[in-house]
């Protein structure tokens, strides 16, 4: 494990990574917990803006494409229209799409982006696992 690594980064990457990482701790919190009692909609509003703070902060993380947009900015767009969609499902009592919104934006706006942080040469990948060339 390799913590400086994580000092060393930008500052907007460590709030990218915090904020991902406290979004999976309370989406895990929201997904088992009962649903439409007062902690379940407090932790929703912490969940809507973790996420939104970690879709907006990946916009100025370019350091993988020579300052340009990757692949992954992709999420982006789409984790803000999944928030979107999860918020005005809930305000409407669409209870049955606010769910789907939920489940997908934790799986696929959360878990799947968060795989690609863990390939060899990324910055989790490193703080977790060390450098590939061992310095």
């Amino acid at each position: 494990m390799d913590i400086n690594a994580f000092v060393a980064a930008p500052w907007v990457v460590q709030l990218h990574a915090i904020a991902a990482i406290c979004a999976l701790a309370v989406g895990l919190v929201q997904l088992l917990g009962p649903k439409g009692v007062l902690p379940h909609r407090l932790l929703g509003i912490v969940f809507v803006v973790l996420m939104a703070t970690t879709a907006i902060s990946a916009i100025f993380i370019r350091q993988l494409n020579a300052g340009q947009f990757s692949p992954v900015h992709l999420f982006v767009p789409l984790t803000l229209i999944g928030l979107f969609g999860l918020v005005w499902n809930e305000r409407r009592a669409r209870l049955i799409a606010h769910r789907r919104n939920a489940t997908s934006l934790f799986f696929g706006a959360l878990l799947v982006p968060g795989l690609f942080a863990f390939l060899p040469g990324r910055l989790m990948f490193t703080v977790f696992f060390g450098s590939l060339t061992g310095s």
